[in-house]
């Protein structure tokens, strides 16, 4: 099919590189001039794992990038809008998919043939119904479900990881105004074998947010539990978890003796606090709608409150070897909120930082992806380090923020350089026992 995708962002540029390695010919469209410039030359304007090599096999093939917008709607059959939705804090700014709307509408004016209208940004439950349609309606002067299909069909994108999560997805969730929509829709997705979930478009979109609440809350719920374990004393949280994960609930036993842990076992683990442009957001989102709505929405509060509130731990556990951190010597592993990605939002890494650097410690930070954003987020206030080696060799004390693989040479690394500091594992990769000196959260 001849696909359109407005917006080359994160999700865009994935979704519209996936769609064209499946066989569609696919043209996104943005208002960057040198962003399309750096996608039509094959060159990857966002870090994720496997996007280079997809736009090298893509691109000048079935892949293209243009400025647009008109043109590249009247010459396809469908149109992804996936432009930003950042929250304000008190509700989702949708002035970029409205303006996507009108783009799209206005270009649908002098359409004859029938196209299909989808958002795939993440958007409050009725925004594509009671927002986006009425624009489209208005700019084009044609009637949804008559003269253009309107759909929602979610994203289930986690950084680092999206190309394979594209690919191979779990579930494809077919938002739709009709059937007409939802078979176009289902026609787009063709070639893969995951489940086709039908349904309208608010209850697309009250899925997508669902799922992130759920991960957010297994989060929250987690480190709730290590918090009260170093509390009491005694307990290790990993070891609670790690019995948790056994239960029936979690994990399958098969009959040749394997088990199968589902990954959202990984959710259950403390550490931190979680981060990235999804789950604060959505949450956060989520709870105002409801509140909106006249549902207080108690339990997502909560599991914000909790998520603010963690990062404070890795000072307190830093704060037991060095009651005094101004002067000291102090290095940040990992500033991206998770590993594999560069991106920095709501990273756990950067209050951390603030923190350390507002009790004067001289702080050190390292991060194999996201050291040009480090340095964009604090300045001349910290050192960025270039290697591990150089990031720890004379620290006093190390944060582990993300669980970069690379931070699994910590133990062998120190023992070579013969240092001790102590290390404050956020997100407990390492066995107590690996370094001389360990703190983790969940562990008193």
């Amino acid at each position: 099919m001849r696909i359109s995708v407005l917006g080359v962002g994160y999700v865009g540029l994935v979704t519209g590189a996936c769609f064209a390695d499946a066989g569609h010919t696919v043209a996104c469209v943005d208002v960057d001039p040198g962003r399309v410039a750096a996608i039509n030359r094959g060159e990857c304007p966002i870090f994720e794992a496997g996007l280079p090599k997809l736009l090298a096999r893509t691109v000048g093939r079935t892949l293209s990038a243009t400025l647009d917008a008109a043109g590249t709607i009247a010459n396809s059959e469908i149109t992804f809008i996936a432009v930003g939705t950042p929250f304000d804090g008190e509700r989702i700014d949708l002035s970029q998919i409205h303006e996507a709307a009108r783009i799209i509408g206005r270009a649908l004016r002098d359409k004859p043939d029938y196209h299909v209208v989808v958002v795939k940004s993440t958007v409050v439950p009725g925004t594509t119904d009671g927002s986006v349609r009425p624009i489209l309606e208005q700019e084009s002067g044609k009637r949804a479900g008559v003269d253009f299909g309107l759909g929602m069909n979610p994203e289930f994108l986690t950084e680092g990881e999206a190309i394979h999560d594209f690919a191979y997805p779990d579930r494809i969730v077919l938002g739709g105004i009709d059937a007409r929509t939802q078979d176009v829709l289902a026609a787009v997705y063709a070639s893969f074998t995951a489940p086709l979930i039908r349904t309208n478009n608010s209850t697309a979109e009250l899925i997508k947010y669902s799922s992130n609440a759920l991960l957010a809350t297994l989060i929250s719920f987690s480190n709730e539990l290590a918090n009260l374990a170093t509390a009491l004393g005694g307990i290790d949280a990993v070891e609670v978890m790690r019995a948790l994960h056994a239960s029936r609930y979690l994990s399958t036993p098969l009959d040749d003796g394997s088990v199968v842990v589902p990954p959202i076992v990984s959710f259950l683990l403390g550490g931190c606090g979680f981060g990235g442009s999804c789950l604060p957001k959505d949450v956060a989102a989520l709870a105002a709608h409801g509140a909106a709505a006249g549902v207080p929405m108690r339990m997502m509060r909560a599991v914000l409150d909790i998520n603010a509130e963690q990062h404070s731990k890795m000072l307190e556990l830093a704060h037991k070897h060095l009651p005094s951190l101004a002067g000291r010597r102090v290095t940040v592993l990992g500033i991206a909120f998770r590993p594999d990605t560069n991106d920095t939002r709501e990273s756990p890494a950067i209050p951390i930082v603030k923190s350390l650097l507002a009790e004067g410690a001289h702080v050190m930070v390292y991060d194999p992806a996201a050291a040009a954003e480090a340095a964009r987020l604090f300045g001349t206030a910290v050192t960025v380090a270039s290697t591990l080696e150089a990031a720890v060799d004379n620290a006093e004390a190390i944060l582990i923020v993300t669980k970069w693989d690379e931070f699994l040479r910590l133990p062998g690394l120190l023992a070579t350089l013969g240092r001790n500091p102590v290390v404050i594992d956020g997100r407990r990769m390492l066995a107590p026992s690996a370094v001389g000196c360990y703190e983790g959260i969940g562990r008193a």
